[in-house]
């Protein structure tokens, strides 16, 4: 620790970001320090700005700066189709490797009740609501396949078929290009269960 308490309340507070420990909070707080003090400054301003002005859009609960984000606003989606997805960067991911042009729900997490995450802070609600709109046809369960992220999926698929419509389920297994000797046993054994007939 300095002799600067500012210095090491800098520190700390670098410290909340995720896989930043003491040692690489110290070494981006002396790098901004000795290199950096004008982007520095920049990233302390748009940081309490973004703090201050980002929210949730309120049909899909992502990140937005609008009451209703502009995916959700956008009429070139087809509102029929309904993505849920535990984080915005899952959306982000699906996003960009993908064709999707469907809308979205954010849970922001997954149904853990160790960890207080129940129906209620995922928004399950809002998305029952949306449900019986009547719009959406289909709801793409693309929760990770963890015991959380496989519960919750099951969850959403139990609402989807009260709501009468169609659960489907992100396909998991052995990676493209990917060799089975290198696969390891629970993913080898999730896709040999989850086989599928060749056309």
């Amino acid at each position: 620790m300095s002799s600067s308490p500012l210095l090491n309340e800098l520190i700390e507070a670098l410290r909340c970001l995720p896989g930043v420990g003491g040692k690489s909070a110290q070494r981006m707080a002396f790098h901004l320090l000795e290199r950096e003090r004008e982007r520095g400054l920049k990233l302390a301003t748009v940081l309490q700005q973004a703090m201050q002005k980002i929210g949730h859009c309120s049909r899909c609960r992502n990140f937005s700066e609008t009451p209703v984000c502009a995916t959700c606003a956008s009429s070139s989606r087809d509102r029929h189709v309904l993505c849920v997805v535990e984080s915005p960067t899952d959306l982000a991911a699906i996003e960009q490797a993908t064709g999707y042009r469907g809308q979205y729900f954010v849970l922001m997490g997954r149904l853990s009740p160790l960890d207080g995450l129940g129906p209620e802070e995922l928004g399950l609600g809002l998305l029952s609501e949306r449900l019986a709109e009547g719009e959406v046809e289909e709801l793409i369960l693309a929760t990770n396949p963890t015991v959380e992220g496989e519960a919750t999926a099951h969850y959403l698929a139990q609402l989807a078929r009260a709501a009468g419509i169609r659960p489907t389920r992100l396909a998991h297994g052995v990676p493209l290009g990917g060799e089975l000797e290198y696969v390891d046993r629970g993913t080898l054994a999730h896709a040999f269960g989850s086989r599928q007939s060749v056309d």
